[in-house]
């Protein structure tokens, strides 16, 4: 259980980077453990323009590739809008602005009241 739970926050640290690299905007980390089966940890994050959300989407998934020697599954990349990244142990989320305001996926897994990790 340790050895994976190193594996899955080396993967979010990278995963933070990667998205800090390229500028993504209003970074929020949400821990999973606990709360879900599916993963370990959610990360949500805007850029500025379809453009931006997708090219951040493909150099994620291009790094994780490199790094950690696995593909990550991909939805929404051609749109642009909202790009869904499955990771296996993170999820990540890249929205544009507005689309995220929409879908405010945050107040979703967030108890009332609570915050998440901001970078």
């Amino acid at each position: 259980m340790a050895h994976s739970q190193s594996i899955s926050d080396t993967l979010l640290e990278r995963i933070l980077s990667s998205l800090s690299d390229d500028k993504a905007e209003d970074v929020v980390q949400i821990n999973l453990r606990g709360k879900s089966s599916v993963a370990d940890h959610m990360v949500i994050a805007s850029g500025r323009s379809t453009r931006q959300v997708a090219a951040m989407a493909e150099k994620l998934t291009d790094r994780i590739k490199q790094e950690f020697g696995f593909t990550s599954k991909v939805e929404g990349k051609d749109a642009g809008d909202w790009v869904l990244i499955d990771t296996g142990d993170v999820i990540v989320h890249i929205f544009r602005p507005e689309v995220r305001e929409f879908y405010q996926l945050e107040k979703m897994w967030l108890p009332a009241g609570g915050s998440a990790s901001a970078n």
